[in-house]
């Protein structure tokens, strides 16, 4: 693996992903092509470690030449690929878009390459088989949701998608199987739970719940608020990716999970503990007294665990991070990249989409 395309890498896991490989791997070159929407900035790729090996470009994933041309004139041979619309309140308001990035641009990427490496063979002396590798980093919502007495997801559990955001990521995941068996393609899959960490865009659960707290705002819940959720810290997970691109079988699929599955209660008290501990002349302490039960969101699914047997014992991968040592290293990041969060939450349709969506069902912007 000696130059990786990495698709997304402005937004959260893909970002961590390009800072993470610039120190494990010193030979490879990365090149980051992020469209740079609402989720991706350039503010999450500053002060890269080794930043000569990073090249960025703007550009859709659906856009076949732009990609073509890349894999081909920078004779890419390992493909990592974050890119992909993942709100799931976002897909429900507006589905479409979902569908454009998810699955045109899987399968626009999916052609690319199966041109460049198979038929043009852009890369002279690499087996299609061995050498080259497709990965695909898709999510555990693709399986649907879990009973309270069900047994985990794994590699095995069958695909039962509950909103528009997870059918598309089922749909692209399909896809790349569909390559695989047909045209022999060397992909790999990894299926993650819930990510957490630093430079998570600010509307998602945990960083809310920060945001909000720090400046006095309520702390939105959905319905009961014991959703659960398996929370897996986003450096564990560039580690597993890495793992999977380095001892992962092509053709094969890997569960990723952080081990830790609390009610997102219990996950927003724990950190409002934290904040009170760490910023303790806030006017806003007790933090928990902000919190305020909102109306569930439409086809909300209760559970989700992981089940990582097969990472762990195949690959000898499993998390370092508890839930407990990851939120404090979340909360302490946040705190000490003011100027990250400054920057993400001024953009017009981050502010303007909270105010639409969170507001009028009794949530904070």
């Amino acid at each position: 693996m000696q130059n990786i395309l990495i698709t997304g890498g402005a937004g959260f896991i893909g970002s961590n992903f390009v800072r993470y490989l610039l120190k494990a791997e010193p030979e490879a070159h990365l090149f980051n092509l992020d469209a740079l929407t609402y989720a991706g900035s350039l503010e999450n790729l500053k002060e890269l470690p080794d930043p000569q090996r990073h090249t960025f470009i703007k550009g859709d994933i659906c856009d076949r030449v732009l990609v073509e041309d890349l894999i081909r004139q920078n004779k890419i041979d390992t493909v990592v690929h974050f890119a992909a619309e993942t709100h799931v309140d976002r897909s429900i308001f507006g589905p479409a878009q979902f569908i454009q990035t998810n699955i045109v641009g899987t399968f626009t990427l999916l052609e690319a390459v199966r041109k460049l490496w198979l038929d043009e063979n852009i890369i002279p002396g690499a087996s299609f088989s061995e050498k080259l590798r497709f990965h695909h980093v898709s999510t555990d919502e693709v399986f649907g949701s879990l009973g309270s007495d069900d047994p985990p997801f794994s590699e095995t559990t069958s695909y039962s998608p509950n909103s528009p955001y997870a059918a598309s990521k089922a749909a692209s995941d399909h896809l790349v199987r569909a390559y695989g068996h047909t045209y022999g393609l060397p992909f790999t899959i990894t299926n993650c739970s819930n990510n957490y960490g630093p430079y998570m865009f600010p509307e998602k659960l945990i960083p809310l719940m920060i945001f909000n707290a720090l400046e006095g705002r309520p702390l939105p819940v959905y319905g009961d608020g014991q959703q659960i959720r398996d929370w897996l810290y986003v450096e564990d997970h560039c580690d597993a990716i890495w793992t999977v691109l380095q001892k992962g079988k092509p053709g094969q699929t890997y569960a990723i999970g952080g081990g830790n599955q609390p009610p997102n209660l219990v996950v927003i008290r724990t950190l409002c503990e934290i904040l009170d501990e760490c910023q303790p002349q806030s006017p806003f302490i007790p933090h928990e007294s902000l919190i305020q039960f909102v109306a569930d969101r439409p086809g909300h699914d209760r559970r989700y665990a992981m089940d990582i047997t097969k990472i762990k014992g195949e690959l000898g991968w499993e998390p370092r991070q508890t839930l407990a040592s990851g939120l404090l290293n979340t909360v302490n990041w946040y705190l000490s990249h003011p100027e990250w969060a400054e920057a993400i939450r001024r953009q017009q349709d981050y502010q303007g989409w909270l105010a639409k969506n969170y507001e009028q069902r009794g949530g904070a912007k």
